[in-house]
């Protein structure tokens, strides 16, 4: 069985970070691991505490994962702070773990909005991290403070697509789950041609732990062999599917359901 690493922090409703990516992994039949870079206290609702782990503890975890089992994609997520992000970059070059796949994780997306990635560590993850990834999955936030572009259509959703593969990755997606379109519309940019990820947009009202599904996904599909484009297509009809199959909870967000293919 194909393994994965998730470098993000904890999600006590484990709605999101590292709870959602390895119940992704395994929904798409990919051995999962993890490296957990804060431990936060959340819900749908929002975060309302956090805790950073040192660096060091962080290096650590992902040291004993690539010296015992042979990974073939790992997928960033929360990282918090410039000297996580920092060690995660040096991690990940040393180690040449392949197939990278960035989510740019910069605010808790549902509910009552909070910082999960300071503005220093924003320059060190474009500067340092950016180039060593396969693939970058910014929402229309993450994708206008990655690019200075304001996302506001597919055309500057290009034009932010653009800007970001600047940075140095192998590929850029901007994902369009939080534009106003009829069609949740995801523009995926390789240097030489825009492709778009088209799926039915589904009125559940606030969603939690899409992008990381997403991403994570993406990096299941690459882990399992696939190309870029299959990997994304794969990941695409796997989320829609988890939002359409969404549980409601008490405090008014949905959760996915990671499971929905079973």
């Amino acid at each position: 069985m194909r393994a994965a690493l998730t470098i993000a922090g904890s999600d006590s409703s484990a709605g999101a970070g590292i709870q959602a990516d390895l119940k992704t992994f395994a929904a798409l039949g990919v051995y999962g691991t993890s490296a957990i870079t804060a431990v936060t206290s959340q819900n749908t609702s929002g975060v309302s505490d956090v805790f950073v782990l040192p660096p060091e503890v962080v290096r650590h975890q992902i040291q004993a994962v690539a010296t015992d089992l042979a990974l073939s994609a790992v997928k960033t997520g929360m990282l918090a702070t410039p000297d996580i992000v920092l060690t995660v970059a040096e991690a990940i070059a040393r180690l040449a773990l392949p197939n990278l796949v960035v989510d740019p994780v910069l605010a808790a997306a549902s509910g009552a909005r909070r910082t999960l990635l300071s503005p220093e560590a924003v320059s060190t993850l474009k500067t340092r991290l950016a180039p060593l990834a396969f693939v970058i999955t910014p929402n229309v936030a993450e994708a206008e403070v990655l690019s200075n572009v304001a996302v506001t259509s597919l055309k500057s959703a290009r034009e932010a697509a653009k800007r970001i593969f600047d940075l140095g990755p192998r590929a850029v997606i901007v994902k369009g789950g939080h534009m106003d379109d009829a069609r949740a519309i995801d523009v995926l940019f390789d240097g030489h041609a825009f492709i778009e990820l088209s799926a039915p947009r589904f009125s559940r009202g606030p969603l939690h732990g899409t992008g990381c599904t997403f991403a994570s996904a993406i990096a299941a599909g690459l882990a399992l062999g696939d190309d870029l484009v299959a990997a994304a297509e794969r990941a695409k009809r796997y989320v829609t599917g988890a939002i359409e199959h969404a549980t409601p909870t008490d405090a008014g967000g949905h959760v996915l359901n990671h499971f929905w293919l079973y």
